[in-house]
């Protein structure tokens, strides 16, 4: 495993911006199956708007958040609809790619915890890695036997 994950992380990221930028507008507008489902027993229009009958779709009201820049999945304010849902969701990755940068960031290790007690070590560590003359050896003892 390579120890370098950035290109892993910006290849990631550049998919998720194209797909948040360019593919969301193709998402279909046609309700999903939760909205499909608050919506039995009553009759809608094209608009989808509810024209008659009895359903839990009409006692729904507008989210606290309804008038927040990127609601309804577009940005307050730009007039076109394919630039406003494409710009929302670009947003929208790049605000969650920060936030989860940030926390991986707080939770990274920062090398191992050391007892401040037992005071620095003057021994060589154990490993193969940590001597550069230990495959030297070895193979000097392997030509003798």
């Amino acid at each position: 495993m390579s120890k370098r994950p950035w290109p892993f992380v910006l290849g990631g990221l550049l998919v998720a911006l194209l797909l948040a930028g360019v593919v969301s507008n193709y998402a279909s507008a046609h309700p999903d199956g939760l909205d499909s489902s608050l919506l039995k027993g009553c009759t809608v229009n094209a608009d989808d708007e509810i024209t008659g009958g009895s359903c839990p779709a009409q006692q729904a009201k507008d989210h606290e958040l309804a008038d927040s820049p990127l609601a309804d999945y577009g940005v307050r304010g730009v007039g076109n609809g394919f630039l406003s849902t494409g710009l929302s969701g670009v947003l929208g990755v790049l605000l969650t790619f920060a936030l989860g940068g940030g926390l991986f960031w707080l939770a990274r290790r920062r090398g191992p915890a050391t007892d401040p007690s037992s005071g620095p070590t003057n021994g060589p560590t154990a490993g193969p890695d940590s001597d550069p003359t230990a495959d030297e050896r070895a193979a000097r003892a392997a030509g003798t036997r």
